[in-house]
């Protein structure tokens, strides 16, 4: 895909994200790589109303070579990229299910949320828990870099998913998955759940290579 192409791809998903509610306001960021570096949704900006040529851009190494000023998260992208080079996009979202798992006390931060459909296991597995860090702290992505060598998906405590996926279609229809599974979680709670057992998560993985 041509960066132009790019581009537009990268407006036209954060449009859907915000006009389905799953981000608000000047939240959420969306990158994606192109060939001489990596495209990401300016700081401050709304992902329902973005300008595809004002999409900061930025080099592999982080640096920040043309378009609007990047999101002050975009460490949180780069720790991405850098651990994972398969990946072809980050989506970080304020998503309101998923911010609410990450408030629950209690929780596996191994794992926060069970094995409840297939879908959840085919696009996301494990799901850690980063601790709690102040917006903007470059110790929060020390931690998801830690995190990002074995998962595509991490859950920032008090604050919203970062996923990561082959491309931008991936990526979002991983963050999805992970909003849709922390409602069902939020809608069960106080209830007995029949989670999928290890040996059909096993059988999964192995299927669907995972």
């Amino acid at each position: 895909m041509n960066e132009t192409r790019l581009r537009e791809q990268i407006c036209l998903t954060a449009k859907s994200l915000y006009d389905r509610g799953l981000t608000h306001g000047s939240t959420g960021n969306i990158s994606a790589r192109c060939e001489d570096g990596w495209l990401l949704t300016p700081t401050g900006s709304n992902l329902g109303a973005l300008d595809p040529a004002r999409l900061s851009k930025l080099d592999d190494a982080g640096k920040h070579v043309g378009g609007d000023a990047p999101s002050k998260e975009q460490f949180l992208h780069l720790a991405m990229y850098q651990e994972r080079s398969r990946s072809g996009a980050v989506i970080h979202l304020h998503s309101t299910h998923s911010v609410a798992v990450s408030l629950l006390e209690g929780v596996n931060v191994e794992d926060v949320l069970p094995p409840m459909t297939a879908y959840y296991v085919m696009r996301i597995g494990a799901l850690p828990l980063i601790p709690y860090f102040p917006p903007g702290d470059l110790e929060l992505a020390d931690a998801v870099r830690a995190r990002a060598r074995r998962h595509h998906a991490v859950l920032l405590a008090n604050h919203g998913p970062v996923v990561a996926g082959t491309d931008l279609a991936a990526a979002s229809d991983a963050v999805e998955e992970l909003e849709a599974t922390a409602k069902l979680f939020l809608l069960l709670q106080g209830s007995r759940i029949r989670t999928l057992t290890p040996e059909q998560c096993a059988e999964l993985r192995s299927r669907f290579s995972v």
